[in-house]
């Protein structure tokens, strides 16, 4: 059985919780705590959807405004796929050609040239652009 959406049903949902654009903390966690307790929710309403949609959309908007996750470095992009992979710098060294090329890159001592950078990019699977 299709449920379908509401309009008045929807209305005293958005009447009782009253979502608006975030701008504290505290009003973050309030609509987190919201969305989490609908999210839960077996058998959620289509209305109930549209609210969780409306407070996902209202919370993401203010952690990235608040939450900004400075750009990586091509070195610890670099670092961040060798871990996520569990590549050694011995491994590594095998792609890029020298033990000691990698271990200075890893350590910062050494930038990442063109042709590496499209090397790695090979290896990882992933657009050269990281690694410049």
């Amino acid at each position: 059985m299709t449920r379908t959406f509401n309009p008045e049903s929807y209305a005293k949902l958005l009447a009782e919780y009253l979502p608006k654009i975030i701008t504290t903390e505290e009003e973050n966690e309030q609509a987190i705590a919201l969305a989490l307790t609908l999210d839960h929710r077996l058998n959620r309403t289509p209305e109930e959807e549209m609210l969780l949609q409306l407070l996902v959309t209202l919370i993401e908007k203010f952690e990235e405004k608040h939450y900004q996750i400075p750009p990586g470095t091509p070195n610890s992009m670099l670092i961040h796929l060798m871990d996520a992979r569990d590549i050694t710098t011995e491994a590594l060294a095998e792609v890029i050609g020298s033990l000691e090329v990698v271990l200075q890159i890893v350590n910062g001592d050494r930038t990442i040239s063109k042709t590496q950078a499209e090397t790695l990019a090979d290896y990882f699977h992933v657009d050269a652009s990281l690694f410049t």
